[in-house]
This record gives C-alpha cells, structure tokens and sequence, in this order.
C-alpha cells in the first residue's frame, strides 16, 4: 500500500493499512491513522498527528512551522480528527507556544487551496469551501460552513451551523445558527435550512429567529438586548449558546444587515 518512490522518516508511525501514493515525503515526528490515503505529491512534517480514514489529496502540507514571526522552534503539533478530507493544495500550519496546537475536528471536508494558520481549532462536521485563507488563532464551532473564497481576520470565532458567504471578509466574530455575508460581513438571518437539515425542529428554529430578531431588529443596543432575552424569552440550550457566545466574543460580534457600526 506504500509506493516504493516515498520518502518516509523511520520514526513515523503509520498505522495499519495506510496508502501512500508516489513522490509523498513524511518527517519523523508523525503518526498516521488506520486506512488513510495520502496521494501524490503530499508533505507532512514534524507534528503532524492524523487521525484514521482521513484522505489527503495531492499537494497538500501538513504541520508546516507557522507563518509568525514570534515562532522560536517551539515543538507543536497539528492534529487532524478521524475522516477528515484535506483536497489538494491545502496547508495546515501547526501552533505556537498560545495553544501548542492547530486542530481540525473530525469528519471535516478542507477543499482546495485553502490554508489553516496556527493556533486555528475548526469543529467537528465542519466545510471550509475553495481558496479560504484564515489568520492564527480562528476558531469555527462545529458544522459551520465557510463559503470559498472568504478570509477570516486572525483570533475570529464563527459559531456552530453558521454559513458564511463566499468571498466574505470575516473581521468580526459570528454568532451560531445564522447566516453571513455582505460586506462588510452582516447578519443575514438564521440558517433554517443547514439547522432542518440537521434535525432542528421547527419549533426550536423558530426560538432561535425571536432570539436574533430581538439582537439585530430591535434597535437595542447588545447588552440590552441580552437583557430582553434572557428576561423575556423561554430559556433553551441554543438561547444560552447564543448569548454565552456574545458575551465572550472577543472581537465583538458581526452586525446587522443595513445598521450602522
């Protein structure tokens, strides 16, 4: 299952029925899971910790050092979960010394072109489209998707089952369950269709809407309108989700479609 035109550290670990393809060079520090493809022309360096049944298609690079300048050969890792797809061209950078880490949740499709700096924890489920290019420190919840195209401004977070245009700009951090887009990026409504599609009843899709109408169509300004929901509307897991995740959001949240800043 492994081509004899591959270069391999001895010190790799492999697991069992791994394929490699011709013209893969794969460092010391790595270990690989049962059943992952890896195709031709693929790099994975020291750190790279990758799960089981992922696929790596040609021309990407795994656990490249990280593109910043504070980097002092600190020994980090990237680590791919379980069925994840990497398609080619990709580069995963691995972390520094904020987080040690850069981590992509399992069962994740990574398309074309795209690149994962330091630091970045994307979820589980998660679909980050062609040629999107994110800056350290980002964090996409699970089941999110990004559409190609988009850059996303360095420590970011975008929440769990958001969709977020193509070619957006993404500078502010995105709350769960909506959608994204415009520039500069906006809210766009709830994402109804992604949240049905994933088993979210009618009932709890329409609390999430009466949540984001009293934030973005209000003319409350957030801390008072988290006052107005948390006082007037019924607590639910996605309620608390959205206002625990406004309220931590570093970077302040994306705003409404048509207000001003």
């Amino acid at each position: 299952m492994i081509h004899n035109l591959v270069s391999i550290h001895p010190d790799a670990q492999l697991g069992k029925n791994v394929h490699i393809d011709p013209f893969v060079t794969i460092h010391g520090d790595v270990v690989i899971g049962d059943d992952t493809w890896i195709g031709s022309n693929v790099t994975i360096m020291d750190g790279a910790r990758i799960g089981k049944g992922c696929r790596i298609f040609p021309g990407a690079v795994i656990s490249a050092i990280p593109q910043d300048l504070k980097f002092s050969g600190e020994k980090t890792t990237v680590e791919v979960g379980d069925f994840v797809t990497i398609r080619e061209c990709v580069t995963l950078n691995r972390g520094t010394v904020d987080k040690m880490t850069t981590k992509i949740g399992a069962h994740t499709l990574i398309m074309a072109y795209s690149h994962v700096a330091h630091d970045c924890f994307i979820g589980e489920n998660c679909i980050i489209a062609n040629a999107v290019n994110m800056g350290g420190h980002v964090q996409v919840d699970d089941f999110a998707i990004i559409g190609g195209m988009s850059a996303i401004h360095q420590f970011v977070r975008i929440g769990a089952h958001v969709m977020v245009s193509g070619g957006s700009l993404v500078r502010k951090d995105i709350p769960p369950f909506v959608k994204a887009g415009r520039e500069p990026v906006a809210y766009l409504g709830v994402n109804s269709v992604g949240l049905r599609r994933r088993g979210f009843s009618n009932e709890t899709i329409h609390e999430i809407q009466d949540v984001y109408r009293t934030l973005y169509l209000s003319s409350l300004n957030n801390t008072k309108a988290l006052e107005k929901i948390e006082t007037e509307l019924p607590a639910s897991p996605e309620r608390d989700e959205i206002i625990s995740f406004i309220r931590t959001a570093r970077r302040g949240i994306m705003r409404g479609y048509g207000s001003e800043e």
